[in-house]
């Protein structure tokens, strides 16, 4: 298909990077979000880039979480040249420190493991702290150090994302939202959306956690389960944090400004978006825990967004076996900034038609059920 129509449902950092793709490709790409771009789960995300942390007991989650993070460099270099916007984004690893004996273990098997793996990562002891994190806690037992790892800016890269993808022609439609999905004629797909019947050759599914609340004709409700993260920056003097640190309870992102996100909380509570005393008090404290003299630091906001969980904390990628045309990229939970080069290229490959990925046999939303 040449210049295929889409419809992207969902504008946050997945949708909106998919739809720049898209019309990187030749597609000709329609968004439509209840919001503004970014306002949804994308608005409470740190931006981790660490696969090797966030995929301990999942091979899955690392190998894809691998492969997305040698897609990075790329990803950004494109998204800057095609936006003119400047991007926070670094590679300059995480520190992962263990308090108590466990996982002090636990941090030196995963080393030895990775570093069999031909990945970069060593253990440090604690009088060796000073040359990378030298503000941290002195109670911890040693660290885990992955050099690869780092963080992006995601508002920065879903509003440069939206505006690239404009550039080349997509056209974004906020403040409504897709209701239904259903198969029309000659394979096209159709979307009820706010009082509207639109068409288009392919339709993308990136709504995240409202994935659950479109009707999609003849399937399943999309088994998508929404999970509250809080997060609150500090402000800081650059250089209290160097790289993202982890601990038990949480992480710390330091920002060249010198402000720190720390996150995140993980709440079942429905579609509730509210923060709460409790969530900030818990995030004070996990950055007091890692760098005490986070502690009296002044707090500049707090943050709150849902994100989507699937029934395997996979993503649910691919093409639907009920609505010829539907393509799901939804579920990716607490990895949605980590998967987002992958998923753009996996997506784009989908709607062009140029074959099946390896990856997809993973992420194949068939595995949940009708969809």
């Amino acid at each position: 298909m040449a210049s295929p129509s889409v419809i992207v449902i969902g504008a946050g950092i997945i949708g909106c990077t998919v739809a720049h793709q898209l019309a990187r490709s030749g597609a000709r790409v329609q968004v439509i979000e209840t919001r503004q771009p970014g306002q949804g789960a994308t608005r409470a995300s740190a931006g981790i880039l660490a696969p090797y942390i966030e995929g301990h007991e999942s091979a899955a989650l690392r190998s894809l979480g691998r492969r997305s993070l040698d897609l990075y460099d790329g990803f950004i270099a494109r998204l800057r040249a095609d936006s003119g916007r400047a991007l926070v984004y670094q590679r300059n690893g995480t520190f992962e420190m263990a308090f108590d004996a466990a996982a002090a273990d636990r941090l030196r098997a995963l080393s030895t493991a990775l570093s069999v793996e031909g990945v970069d990562a060593h253990w440090l002891a604690p009088n060796d702290f000073a040359d990378y994190e030298p503000h941290v806690s002195p109670s911890a037992l040693g660290a885990l150090v992955i050099p690869t790892h780092g963080f992006v800016g995601v508002m920065s890269v879903t509003l440069a994302a939206a505006a690239a993808a404009e550039a080349r022609g997509a056209r974004f439609t906020t403040e409504t939202g897709a209701i239904r999905i259903f198969p029309l004629a000659a394979g096209q797909v159709g979307v009820e959306a706010g009082g509207a019947a639109l068409a288009a050759d392919r339709v993308v599914l990136a709504a995240g956690s409202w994935s659950s609340q479109i009707t999609i004709a003849g399937a399943a409700t999309v088994p998508v389960t929404p999970i509250r993260g809080q997060l609150i920056q500090l402000q800081a003097e650059p250089g209290a944090v160097r790289r993202v640190t982890w601990g038990p309870t949480g992480y710390l992102v330091p920002w060249p400004d010198g402000s720190v996100l720390v996150g995140s909380t993980v709440e079942d509570v429905g579609f509730d978006e509210r923060h709460t005393d409790e969530g900030v008090q818990s995030l004070r404290a996990t950055a007091a825990m890692l760098v005490p003299g986070l502690s009296g630091a002044p707090m500049t906001s707090v943050r709150t967004g849902l994100r989507p969980r699937g029934p395997d904390d996979l993503p649910m990628l691919g093409r639907s076996a009920v609505v010829p045309g539907l393509i799901y990229a939804t579920a990716h939970y607490r990895n949605g900034v980590m998967f987002t080069p992958l998923t753009a290229q996996l997506v784009d490959d989908l709607v062009f038609d140029r074959g099946d990925d390896p990856a997809l046999r993973d992420l194949d939303p068939a595995r949940h059920g009708q969809l």
